[in-house]
């Protein structure tokens, strides 16, 4: 007889606002710190192992701003305590320079942070900037997670690694299928363009999609090792096309069909200790 081969349990995380969407797209997407707290608090109960944090002006507008990220991250940590990871988002989208970004993350210090390697490092000379970025990191031990949106950006990436400007042996990566267009679908096969023979390979990577295919992506990817990522940022479906109640409704969905494939989903802190793991 042969030994089953177990499947690596994965963390769901959910971004549930974004930076551009608003109460007329969905009357349910959560942009203050209370309602962000309460999103927390329901996507917990619903399998979810970290939150993705955008915050807004008063008037909706994407922000980067160290008073409001604080104020949002103890929010919930007043909700949910330390059962799930908070993570914020670095992203400028259009609004705010790579040292601006930069700038925000260290005055926020936050358990962990997404950092979009095309905005952080438009060109090579922003290099230099980011590696200290990424030192910084280390030594206050806040988690990154470098988003990808295309194999080239993994390619990329996988370079300045093999160049020392990245002070881990790994990294925790986002694969994004798709971009931010109307009536954006992304669909499970785009999975392999960022996991083909030729492709470097990170040991913690998540997916994130777009549309009502949204969990056949990410069920798709966490058959293939990858963790999962859902929510109202990128998706406000369900899988048939009908509009999705809340972000924890998208949640319970991949955690359902996981289950019901054998794949264990991880809590808040099995997330940090399997980026523990990578971040050595």
């Amino acid at each position: 007889m042969t030994a089953e081969l177990a499947l690596p349990s994965i963390a769901i995380a959910v971004a549930p606002n974004g930076g551009r969407r608003t109460k007329v797209d969905h009357p349910a997407i959560p942009l203050t710190a209370a309602e962000l707290a309460r999103t927390a608090a329901e996507c917990l109960e619903a399998g979810a192992a970290m939150i993705h944090v955008h915050v807004r002006t008063p008037d909706g507008r994407h922000l980067i701003d160290a008073d409001a990220y604080r104020a949002v991250i103890a929010a919930i940590r007043a909700e949910v305590s330390d059962r799930l990871l908070v993570q914020i988002t670095s992203e400028a989208l259009g609004r705010y320079r790579p040292q601006e970004q930069i700038a925000v993350v260290k005055m926020v210090k936050p358990e962990a942070v997404s950092l979009a390697l095309r905005e952080l490092v438009p060109d090579g000379t922003y290099e230099p900037m980011f590696a200290d970025l990424l030192s910084w990191m280390k030594t206050e031990r806040v988690f990154p997670q470098i988003i990808l949106y295309d194999p080239a950006e993994a390619v990329r990436l996988a370079d300045m690694m093999r160049r020392g400007l990245v002070p881990w042996n790994d990294l925790p990566v986002l694969f994004v299928l798709g971009r931010y267009t109307v009536h954006q679908v992304s669909r499970p096969t785009e999975i392999l363009s960022f996991l083909g023979s030729e492709m470097p390979r990170f040991g913690h990577w998540s997916l994130c999609a777009f549309g009502h295919q949204e969990a056949a992506c990410v069920t798709a990817g966490a058959l293939l090792g990858g963790h999962a990522r859902v929510g109202f940022e990128n998706n406000i479906s369900m899988p048939d096309g009908t509009l999705a109640s809340t972000n924890a409704d998208l949640v319970g969905v991949v955690r359902d069909a996981l289950e019901k494939l054998g794949v264990d989903t991880q809590d808040g802190n099995a997330l940090r200790q399997s980026l523990d793991k990578i971040l050595v």
